[in-house]
């Protein structure tokens, strides 16, 4: 097996593995915030319940671009897409939204799992969607492929 066979493989196990583990989170977020999270939100201060809900929106948010960035990748492994189109701005990993200490801290403790749990997916492929930044094609001008028409013309 040649070497570029070989990474291809493993790329193509982590996007699976990846992906697997982001809708497993996603079912237990969605369980989470809109079920058995009621209870303890019901619990907390009117500001901290916006709070709550703010946090559920930005779980959400996570996962989602971490899932369509997935597919996009899944696309790409699968030959239906081809990797300088996956390398377009609007199909890279969307920026997401931090969530700060204070607000983190004043989660209940399943929440603050939930919280930590997408943050972390999020910022591993992140850092993978980072290794695609030199591969990115380089915009060629439309003066230069006048003069590279012109030169294979004559």
């Amino acid at each position: 097996m040649t070497g570029d066979k070989a990474t291809a493989q493993i790329h193509q196990r982590l996007i699976d593995s990846l992906y697997t583990e982001a809708m497993l989170l996603a079912d237990e977020a969605r369980a989470y915030f809109d079920e058995m999270g009621r209870d303890e939100r019901d619990t907390l201060d009117a500001m901290t319940r916006v709070v709550f809900s703010c946090e559920s929106l930005k779980v959400t948010t996570r996962l989602m671009h971490v899932i369509a960035w997935l597919l996009t990748q899944r696309a790409v492994n699968a030959g239906e897409i081809a990797l300088g189109d996956a390398l377009d701005p609007s199909r890279r990993l969307g920026t997401a939204p931090e969530t700060d200490r204070a607000s983190f801290d004043a989660m209940p403790l399943a929440a603050q799992g939930l919280i930590a749990a997408s943050q972390d997916l999020y910022r591993r492929v992140a850092r993978i969607d980072s290794t695609h930044d030199h591969d990115a094609p380089v915009p060629v001008s439309p003066a230069r492929r006048m003069l590279d028409r012109l030169s294979h013309a004559f």
